[in-house]
């Protein structure tokens, strides 16, 4: 993706969210543009219906949408559930699709697949499709579950309120499935990278509001940029934003390089991810805490751009795995690499 158009992107996503309606959980006009250019589907084959291109082109969309904490599902959409849709062959539906992160079970019964049981599905609320993955006995499967099929729905957000549904669906015949070489590690890990890139750009959102904050703000005839506390407390932040930053382009890039590696759960890619996972969440609560500082305690409420990107980092923090548990499987890999620790690393000797 040219840098032109990544400006493009970017200037556009904050050009619309000018106008948002604050009173809904959705950005409907956002969305809207993003389906008409077909930015949202970007890193999704073409052949299945997507817009083609890489995962880096998806990661400037997620990253877009993340540092201006719109409301739309890209990162469930096209991240999570245009790849499920690729392992598996199958063809986008129409409408708005997102992924579940449960597996669900199925039942066969006469010859076709039945579902009963609870999802948590991100922008349920929204949903006219959900992609989950789901098991029957040893085989696995991805399945496509219209939303209107549903027996049940129980509504919920994150700290940040975005949709966090329960949907629920009994003895549900399922006409949309194929079998994939997949397991819930392969996908818990895809949704580790997503959520690395939107941390690493809600971060980004607050050291450029701090910065604004301390250089706009006077105290005692100069501003606050001008003390040296708070110069070291926005070099600390930049630092944490930094590395969140790095960690999340390496992982993508890393990815991109050796997609099947993230679908086998091993390999450079996968300690790359973790890494990210690890570096992202760790840094969130510490970047979150300095922001608030920096603005004088301010930006606590959800309408202020700074809580929005904040409470952004507290819910994207635990979601996919914390950094503990990302640590712990950084840790296991560093076990398991029978003393090519150098190598497991750096990815390779000479990098």
């Amino acid at each position: 993706m040219s840098d032109d158009l990544r400006a493009e992107i970017r200037s556009t996503v904050s050009a619309i969210l000018r106008e948002r309606d604050e009173n809904t959980t959705f950005d409907g006009p956002l969305w809207k543009m993003l389906a008409e250019t077909g930015f949202h589907l970007l890193g999704v084959p073409e052949e299945i219906g997507g817009s083609g291109g890489g995962i880096r082109d998806l990661a400037v969309v997620v990253d877009a949408v993340a540092f201006h904490a719109a409301r739309v599902p890209v990162a469930e959409s096209a991240f999570l559930a245009g790849w499920l849709l690729a392992q598996a062959g199958l063809t986008l539906p129409d409408g708005v699709v997102v992924a579940s992160a449960d597996e669900a079970g199925v039942a066969w019964s006469g010859g076709v697949a039945r579902l009963s049981g609870r999802l948590q599905v991100p922008w349920g609320r929204h949903a006219d499709h959900v992609v989950a993955l789901a098991r029957g006995g040893d085989a696995a499967m991805v399945v496509v579950l219209p939303s209107t099929a549903r027996s049940g729905f129980e509504p919920g957000e994150n700290i940040a309120g975005e949709p966090r549904d329960v949907l629920e669906f009994n003895d549900f015949a399922i006409t949309g499935q194929a079998a994939v070489e997949l397991d819930a590690a392969a996908l818990w890990q895809r949704g580790a990278l997503v959520r690395s890139v939107q941390l690493a750009a809600a971060a980004r959102a607050v050291l450029e509001s701090a910065r604004r904050h301390v250089t706009e703000r006077e105290q005692f005839g100069r501003p606050l940029a001008r003390f040296q506390a708070v110069q070291q407390h926005l070099a600390a932040l930049a630092a944490e934003v930094a590395a969140m930053r790095v960690s999340a382009e390496a992982a993508v890039l890393a990815v991109e390089e050796s997609e099947s590696d993230v679908a086998t759960g091993g390999g450079e890619a996968a300690v790359a991810v973790a890494a990210a996972k690890a570096t992202t969440s760790a840094s969130a609560h510490v970047v979150a805490s300095i922001g608030h500082q920096l603005h004088g305690a301010l930006g606590y409420s959800r309408e202020h751009h700074l809580g929005a990107a904040t409470t952004r980092l507290w819910s994207w923090r635990e979601e996919f795995g914390n950094e503990a548990y990302w640590q712990d499987q950084l840790a296991a890999a560093v076990g398991a690499a029978s003393g090519e620790w150098w190598t497991l690393m750096t990815g390779g000797g000479g990098r």
